[in-house]
């Protein structure tokens, strides 16, 4: 996929690829490097996630543009890019000519959103957000955890660890410990790994 999206860009009589990085510490390495005029990041790479690295690059340089390209569709992770610096986000699935005017416009200094990210985003404003405690529970139990386990595993109470969970359950308007991981997954809020 990287290399593909690369050949897109070199054709391009205005662009050029100055560096192709496999991973979220090699991205922050070849941003010092070369200090391209727009990256393009991945949320999802081995290492420091590529939120990380938007934050990394951010840190050093906050004129850094950065484009974030994945196939991560839930509103939460698209918050979270937006908050972390990213000028805007794109599902892998862009065409390509989309992806270059985009890049264009984001050299330009613009944010361009596409309307079904921009829509995420808006219902993401009408949900409770969960705390990162909250976060840290569910992601225990998406790994099959009973209370008792997620309460050991983060040095508090089975019955503090079952409080965290009702109110999970509230805020993303869930019956069930199943649905509250699917709905944690669908929205972003918790990855498989």
């Amino acid at each position: 996929m990287r290399e593909g999206i690369a050949l897109i860009i070199d054709m391009q009589p205005d662009m050029e690829v100055v560096g192709l990085a496999a991973s979220g510490e090699e991205a922050v390495t070849l941003f010092r490097q070369h200090r391209p005029d727009v990256t393009l990041m991945d949320l999802q790479l081995p290492g420091i996630s590529g939120l990380d690295a938007i934050r990394a690059i951010r840190a050093e340089d906050p004129e850094a543009k950065v484009v974030v390209l994945t196939m991560y569709e839930g509103d939460e992770d698209i918050y979270r890019a937006l908050q972390a610096g990213a000028a805007t986000y794109l599902l892998k699935n862009t065409l390509s000519d989309d992806l270059v005017r985009i890049v264009r416009e984001v050299h330009e200094g613009a944010h361009p959103m596409s309307a079904d990210v921009a829509e995420r985003l808006a219902v993401r404003k009408h949900e409770a957000p969960l705390t990162q405690r909250e976060i840290d529970v569910l992601r225990l139990l998406a790994q099959g955890m009973r209370n008792k386990e997620i309460g050991a595993k983060l040095g508090i109470t089975e019955e503090t660890a079952h409080g965290y969970l009702k109110s999970i359950f509230v805020k993303l308007k869930v019956q069930d410990r199943t649905a509250a991981v699917t709905v944690g997954l669908r929205r972003g809020i918790i990855h498989l790994r």
